[in-house]
């Protein structure tokens, strides 16, 4: 499956210039029927970037937060990071736009500040999870064997929480694939570009070109990590 999402993907983008007679039974009144002030191709891969970066603020430090906390030192600290991270959802990546622009400027870093704090929930609560759920008898048996706690821990703890660690990640970057269109509203031109283009023009085309692309890489990307999840599954 992620080879036919993906492989969908380039065809869309390949084919959307070509495809006008559709775009204009779409938008009928429409001046301009296909969207044409950056390629597909490059928008896509700006969108990709824009979320890459966010995804790696969002796991590197989701995996060392739900680490931290349940270790020994840092178990009292587990309902305030849990809050915390719960936060990032609570406000609106909208929200979270208009309070880093004037802080941090138009363009790529304001959605990436609020597709990372988006997406930090269950890259955390899935890290806890999966560490707390890990069982004890194979935690006892590497203490037995000489190991240290940061041996067990890379050696037999994070192996045995990979997959629901990773469920975790799955879900933060397949949301945030979305969500990263409001970037457009910013200057961070991505996928959302033809969206925001539009609706301001009321044009219906740009919309559902935009929209499209941004489905099939959500459902590619996701269909990926669910063959990776099943893989640690089975490992």
């Amino acid at each position: 499956m992620p080879a036919v999402w993906l492989g969908l993907l380039v065809l869309a983008g390949w084919a959307m210039p070509l495809a006008e007679s559709l775009w204009q039974w779409v938008a009928p009144d429409a001046r301009q029927l296909v969207y044409q002030r950056a390629t597909f191709f490059t928008l896509l891969g700006r969108h990709t970037l824009t979320v890459g970066l966010a995804a790696a603020i969002t796991v590197s430090t989701g995996i060392a937060a739900g680490i931290a906390v349940t270790r020994a030192p840092g178990r009292d600290f587990m309902p305030l990071v849990a809050q915390l991270a719960s936060l990032g959802q609570t406000f609106p990546p909208v929200a979270v736009l208009a309070l880093a622009v004037p802080a941090l400027g138009f363009g790529l870093l304001p959605i990436v500040v609020a597709l990372s704090l988006y997406g930090l929930l269950p890259v955390v609560r899935n890290t806890i999870a999966g560490l707390q759920g890990v069982d004890a008898a194979a935690i006892t048996a590497a203490r037995a064997m000489g190991m240290t706690a940061g041996q067990r821990l890379w050696r037999v703890e994070l192996p045995l929480a990979a997959p629901i660690i990773l469920a975790g990640v799955r879900t933060s970057i397949t949301v945030n694939i979305a969500t990263a269109a409001l970037g457009a509203t910013v200057g961070a031109s991505n996928l959302g570009d033809p969206i925001i283009a539009g609706i301001v023009n009321g044009n219906t085309a740009y919309v559902l070109q935009g929209a499209l692309m941004i489905a099939l890489l959500a459902l590619g990307v996701d269909s990926l990590l669910s063959v990776w999840q099943r893989h640690m599954w089975r490992t």
